[in-house]
């Protein structure tokens, strides 16, 4: 007798359909059904385990086919989703939250990086080896978010089961960070008298922000949107394989650049108010971190929770840092707390840790996750850079 197989998928576009059905139906899901859930475990968490456990069952035949369709799907969607990202980050509109913020900002994503190399090293003999992987993809996402880590992971070539526990803490770590930022709201007068922070200044800069105004997405802008990143996605890949590259920078990061370069342009344009780039953006966020698991098995993350208690760790040291920095500047938890949410949350949840002190906040909340996916990547490269050498 033969062996009982799970095959149900032997050709391209079956595997291509598997892809864009399980990202269509996780999205719908997320938005119409379950927001209370997916606001603590994100829908792109779910979609990854979903498809990691067809994976590991072998839904799928693997093949050679496949194989180059999974290559030259993810290579192209890789700079056609940082490009629409970069749409909505007008730098001009971000440099009205003023030095302060922007300052507090960049401490916090410091801090972060600080504090995962400090618990690279101290617990790399207790992790598999190549860990350093996983804690180069978390960098991009919690100075960023999960397409930052998708950029990094393309760019170090950080193989599934890595990317399979950065996902895990990502999801984790993340929900206990924002129960605990949320749950010190209606304590921030208590939290600023012991900052002795002027809560004045807040109020001001939040009076200067204009929160952007973006129009629905409709067909024509979505395909308008559709043909710029397919452009983009194009000349970045030929580009990039033509610039010079070495072992610290290679040609998935000069496409990163190029992307992020054009994207930033784009944003300082009327365009930016069109509609329709952060749908595609999303669209192709779920499709790369689908096509990411797809290679992947469930049998590979037996050590996770070592990595979410590093995660927990490097949160610690992160948020004693912050405490440090908002008595000696004398910070209000509004500021640390958003700063600190838009890296590690990034635009999902910082505009509703925004929200639960005041809905005029919210247009802060926004920028500072919008900045974060400036900075993400790049912090990304760098932690990838440092680690392999501790």
């Amino acid at each position: 007798m033969q062996s009982m197989s799970f095959t149900l998928i032997e050709s391209v576009p079956g595997f291509i359909t598997l892809i864009l059905a399980s990202a269509g139906l996780l999205a719908l899901l997320e938005e119409k059904v379950g927001r209370r859930f997916f606001s603590l475990v994100p829908a792109v968490v779910v979609l990854y385990f979903v498809i990691l456990c067809a994976a590991t069952l072998s839904v799928w035949q693997a093949s050679p086919a496949i194989d180059q369709a999974y290559k030259a799907t993810k290579s192209s969607l890789l700079p056609a989703m940082i490009f629409l990202m970069m749409v909505q980050a007008d730098l001009r509109i971000i440099a009205k939250l003023g030095p302060r913020l922007l300052l507090t900002f960049l401490a916090a994503s410091t801090s972060i990086v600080v504090a995962i190399i400090l618990v690279y090293t101290l617990t790399k003999t207790w992790l598999p080896e190549q860990s350093w992987q996983t804690f180069a993809a978390l960098a991009g996402s919690w100075l960023g978010g999960t397409g930052n880590m998708v950029a990094v992971q393309g760019i170090f070539s950080i193989n599934e089961d890595a990317m399979g526990y950065a996902l895990l803490v990502d999801s984790i770590d993340y929900a206990v960070w924002v129960f605990i930022l949320l749950a010190l709201t209606p304590h921030a007068a208590k939290f600023n008298r012991w900052s002795g922070a002027d809560s004045e200044r807040l109020s001001q800069v939040a009076a200067q922000l204009d929160e952007q105004q973006v129009g629905h997405a409709t067909g024509a802008s979505l395909l308008f949107w559709l043909g710029c990143a397919a452009l983009v996605s194009t000349g970045a890949i030929s580009l990039g394989q033509m610039l010079p590259s070495n072992m610290f920078f290679n040609s998935t990061a000069w496409q990163v650049v190029i992307a992020t370069g054009l994207g930033l342009i784009a944003a300082q344009t009327p365009l930016k108010r069109l509609g329709g780039d952060r749908e595609l953006s999303k669209l192709m966020l779920f499709m790369l971190i689908a096509l990411i698991a797809s290679r992947g098995s469930i049998a590979n993350i037996g050590q996770a929770p070592v990595f979410i208690l590093a995660g927990l760790l490097i949160l610690l040291l992160h948020a004693l840092v912050m405490l440090a920095l908002a008595k000696l500047f004398k910070l209000d938890l509004f500021t640390c707390g958003v700063a600190s949410l838009a890296n590690i949350g990034g635009v999902a949840s910082a505009p509703i840790l925004a929200a639960s002190y005041s809905r005029s906040l919210i247009p802060v909340g926004i920028l500072m996750a919008l900045l974060g996916y400036i900075v993400g990547t790049a912090g990304g490269i760098l932690v990838g850079n440092l680690l392999p050498a501790l």
